[in-house]
């Protein structure tokens, strides 16, 4: 389960010969064993895990749809993201499964609630992160619906759907690469171009030499993913003047960028770089929740900003008071979500001053005891005047002595006996996840595991072996293998062995 080997590898002669060398009393299994003790397994850490759903207050999820390689049917992954009791951010692969064509929003929404309802947490969801693609729209109204039959969602359910951030930079990169795809097409011609033959390769490093460049590669892009065609520009720019010598001395060539070109390349590629770290940042988590986001959205907005050069105040104004109105509103959800909490948080105490009892004898409190105890209840029990929110939003900045030890969820966890419902709110928010590459990750798993070789497994061996292959990668603090590259080529620039890495 934990290395994705098949089930039939308890069959194999020399691994199992390993085993009976290294103790002698081992006893070989069947691969019909081994399958029903990944599923006895499964079960025991499923029970685990909804014990542990249990005592957690919210839960955000994420989901995605993918289809294997060498087989028609799709399958559904939903990763659930929550705090536990210490404040530590938990992410677990809730259900792997197959969904039956067509693709639809509201079949996919049934599957979904029917996952959800299975594990009890139908009335926990706090958010649901999702791609953009057509069908999730109506997929996700219809879930909202269904929740919202059983439980009121938070501020009306206007935090529910949260859309994959790194689809969304994605969305805003293409776009500003599409005003300069002339000039793209240039650059990854004339690095197709120097690559199509060794001579080629010689003569363009010769003129590397001639201009005493020290960049030894060029790459050449995966055309639809913008993060390799960002390091294909900034690659080929620190070569501009080797093109364009290139370009006098080599008559066949024709697509040298001009030198205003090369301008807009530069200028596009330090944009594109805060864009580029903040998909690394996200993409790069296992935990890219709203605690990383805001970092990097903050970033990508300022370097937007310096871009347009211009602000628009009135605007910005009128943001922030929808953003505080919104917060209010989401606070006294919680107020009366937490209303037990609430009144504690009041100054109340909640004694009985007539049923108090001295422990030893069972004798009477003292009277003027039970006077000055009433006293104090009475004084308690006046509420404040303020709420934790404007407590909050009135107190000074904190500024931690070290920004990279800094994590919000810790703050909150230090400061939850003072603010006690504000607490609960911002550690639901802080675990909204951002980015559905949990979903992602779970794919490139299923794509190993649903191999063209593993073909006739089961829908029942598929979710016990993607699933118990994520528990037991938390449980064991194991790492996960590492995603496949982009696609991209590093040619290398050698007079005399040219070298083409994939």
């Amino acid at each position: 389960m934990v290395h994705e080997r098949p089930f039939s590898i308890v069959e194999d002669d020399m691994f199992m010969w390993a085993f009976e060398y290294a103790n002698p009393n081992f006893r070989r299994v069947s691969r019909k064993t081994a399958r029903s003790d990944c599923l006895q397994l499964y079960e025991v850490e499923k029970n685990t895990l909804k014990n542990i759903l249990n005592n957690v207050s919210k839960v955000s999820i994420t989901t995605d749809m993918w289809k294997s390689s060498h087989k028609v049917v799709e399958y559904m992954v939903v990763t659930g993201h929550s705090v536990d009791a210490s404040w530590n951010l938990q992410k677990r692969v809730l259900n792997f499964i197959k969904v039956p064509p067509p693709r639809r929003g509201t079949s996919i929404a049934n599957a979904i609630f029917k996952c959800l309802r299975g594990w009890g947490i139908e009335n926990k969801i706090f958010s649901v992160t999702i791609d953009n693609a057509s069908y999730n729209g109506s997929c996700v109204r219809s879930l909202k619906e269904n929740m919202s039959l059983s439980s009121k969602l938070v501020l009306g359910g206007q935090l529910f759907h949260v859309r994959c951030c790194a689809h969304i930079l994605n969305l805003l990169v293409q776009d500003g690469l599409n005003t300069i795809k002339d000039v793209i097409h240039n650059v990854r011609e004339s690095v197709k171009f120097i690559n199509s033959s060794d001579a080629r390769l010689k003569s363009f490093h010769e003129v590397v030499e001639l201009k005493g460049l020290k960049e030894m590669k060029l790459i050449l892009d995966c055309p639809i993913r913008w993060n390799s065609t960002f390091l294909m520009l900034c690659t080929a720019s620190k070569f501009k003047h080797a093109f364009s010598y290139y370009n006098e001395k080599e008559p066949h060539y024709k697509y040298a960028p001009s030198f205003e070109d090369w301008d807009k390349i530069e200028k596009v590629c330090k944009l594109l770089e805060v864009f580029n770290d903040a998909t690394h940042v996200i993409s790069g988590s296992d935990y890219p929740t709203s605690n990383l986001y805001l970092v990097e959205i903050q970033r990508v907005k300022k370097v937007i900003d310096n871009a347009a050069e211009c602000f628009d105040m009135f605007m910005s104004d009128m943001n922030v008071e929808n953003v505080k109105k919104a917060l209010e509103d989401l606070y006294l959800d919680y107020v009366n979500l937490y209303s037990q909490d609430a009144s504690s948080t009041s100054g109340h105490s909640e004694v009985n001053v007539e049923s108090n009892t001295l422990v030893d004898g069972g004798q009477q409190m003292d009277k003027r005891m039970q006077e000055i105890l009433s006293m104090v209840y009475q004084s308690q029990s006046i509420p404040l005047t303020k709420s934790e929110l404007e407590t909050y939003l009135e107190e000074n900045l904190f500024i931690p002595s070290s920004t990279s030890s800094f994590c919000a969820l810790v703050w909150w966890k230090n400061n939850s006996p003072k603010f006690k419902v504000l607490s609960k709110m911002a550690s639901d928010i802080l675990v909204i996840h951002v980015s559905s590459v949990a979903s992602e990750s779970t794919f490139s798993a299923g794509g190993r595991v649903i191999d063209e070789y593993r073909a006739s497994l089961n829908e029942e061996s598929i979710e016990a072996l993607i699933c118990g292959m994520d528990w037991l990668h938390n449980k064991y603090g194991l790492k996960k293998k590492q995603k496949e590259n982009s696609g991209q080529e590093e040619i290398m620039l050698k007079p005399c062995s040219c070298i083409l890495r994939t």
